[in-house]
């Protein structure tokens, strides 16, 4: 993409709604120009209450896949332990064929352990054992999406010259990896990601960034071949602040009594255009930006309409 391009993500979370809502969400998101379209990959809600509805994530975006046309589309990101890594490639590039080649494998290391318990699924000892089993699903997911008939004879996955046919349509569908972890996930992303996901402050996010080009350098990658994106947590616009806030509260109310977050894109467009900028200049130009249920349409156009376009003037 020209260094001049900014993007901008949907993440439209899948908890404490109905289907019809999600899917238009989504659509209004391809519509108005986003670039790319996400839901969580979770099993039960993790914002507010735990005891709600939740849709499960690679259907519901097979379907959004199958209803819009100009986005890409995947999980922000895919729960590596709740599913075989060879199933997932399966999985990732039967979504690139639904969606005529717009999807994005994303995964990541899993945390939420209720969910785990609740669905007999194994959760791992640690967190670092989670990023063991990632960094040994990686490779298989690569080898499958390159056709390169891979096997694995891990502690954790075996596979043995494991054909995907058909391939996915796009020549190298990407691999987004989600997590900032400094020692093992940002190196991970260094070896097999297309693209990376790191969340947090502007300072936070650059040093994480300077970490990741420290391991590009140490495995002989380009660093210019990840496509950074950040995570913008929720975003309300309205012509005050206040009346800005009061949605946001709304909305958490919404999704299960959630306590509200802190420190959000919340307020009028040029707060927002100054709450997104300094990410510019460290080379941060997709923007993954949250919109929880009841899914707020004026926040959603404000943001493509209002403040993309003054973000590329400046």
């Amino acid at each position: 993409m020209p260094a001049s391009t900014i993007k901008l993500g949907a993440n439209c979370w899948n908890q404490y709604t109905e289907w019809d809502p999600f899917l238009a969400a989504q659509q209004r998101a391809d519509s108005l120009g986003y670039d790319s379209l996400w839901t969580w990959d979770h099993l039960y809600p993790i914002v507010g209450s735990d005891d709600g509805p939740i849709f499960e994530g690679y259907l519901a975006m097979a379907a959004v896949a199958n209803a819009t046309r100009q986005a890409t589309v995947g999980l922000m990101v895919g729960a590596n332990t709740f599913r075989n890594p060879a199933l997932v490639a399966k999985m990732a590039t039967t979504l690139d064929h639904i969606s005529a080649g717009r999807a994005v494998l994303g995964i990541g290391g899993a945390w939420f352990e209720t969910e785990h318990t609740a669905y007999g699924i194994e959760y791992g000892k640690s967190p670092g054992e989670r990023l063991r089993w990632l960094g040994e699903a990686l490779p298989l997911m690569r080898g499958m999406l390159h056709g390169e008939g891979p096997s694995s004879n891990g502690s954790r996955y075996i596979a043995e010259r494991v054909r995907n046919d058909p391939p996915p349509l796009q020549k190298r569908l990407p691999i987004l990896i989600g997590g900032s972890g400094p020692k093992v996930t940002l190196r991970l992303v260094a070896e097999y990601g297309d693209a990376c996901n790191i969340g947090g402050s502007v300072e936070s996010v650059r040093q994480k960034d300077a970490i990741l080009r420290q391991h590009c350098q140490a495995v002989g990658r380009d660093e210019r071949e990840i496509e950074r994106t950040v995570g913008m947590g929720t975003v309300v616009i309205r012509d005050s602040r206040d009346e800005a806030r009061r949605v946001h509260g709304q909305i958490f109310q919404h999704n299960g009594r959630a306590d509200l977050w802190q420190d959000q894109p919340v307020g009028t467009p040029e707060d927002v255009i100054e709450r997104f900028a300094p990410y510019l200049e460290i080379g941060y130009r997709h923007f993954i930006c949250g919109f929880p249920s009841p899914y707020d349409e004026e926040s959603m156009t404000r943001l493509a309409k209002e403040v993309r376009p003054r973000l590329e003037a400046a």
